[in-house]
């Protein structure tokens, strides 16, 4: 009897939690998201210690989650700053290992990957590997820029 129970309840919780309203998301006035960006904004750590702050739109990094394609657009044009990857389109995976995911670029480990929704910022750790710890790999920051369609 409990079995049956369990079933309605789920199948009542299942109902209620869809949208009446199957159009809520196509109200002209709401605009819609057409890009999310992330845009490299410090570059800190490495054997040398460095702290490498950019300006937004400087380099930016745009992930395409179903071709699992990364478009990069470096405009930085000092090559003694570590800034990650000249502009291009590389390949991404994420890994999950415990309670950690790894970015992967062009299928080699890049670094673990934290993102924080509510502060609208990533970051990639080199220092937290898949194999353990490091001590002198980079840390990237990255800020979110979501572009509305106007």
């Amino acid at each position: 009897m409990k079995h049956y129970i369990y079933t309605f309840l789920l199948a009542i919780l299942t109902l209620s939690s869809c949208s009446l309203n199957s159009d809520s998301n196509s109200d002209s006035n709401l605009p819609e998201i057409i890009a999310v960006e992330w845009h490299l904004t410090n570059v800190f750590g490495g054997i040398s210690g460095v702290d490498n702050n950019f300006e937004l739109n400087e380099i930016v990094w745009e992930f395409d989650e179903e071709y699992g394609s990364l478009t990069i657009t470096n405009t930085n044009e000092n090559d003694t700053i570590e800034d990650g990857f000249d502009s291009g389109i590389y390949s991404f995976s994420v890994t999950n290992q415990d309670l950690n995911q790894f970015l992967f670029i062009n299928d080699t480990e890049f670094g673990n990957l934290i993102i924080d929704n509510s502060e609208n910022e990533m970051v990639i750790d080199q220092n937290i590997t898949m194999n353990g710890e490091a001590a002198d790999g980079y840390i990237y920051t990255f800020e979110r820029v979501i572009i509305y369609e106007e």
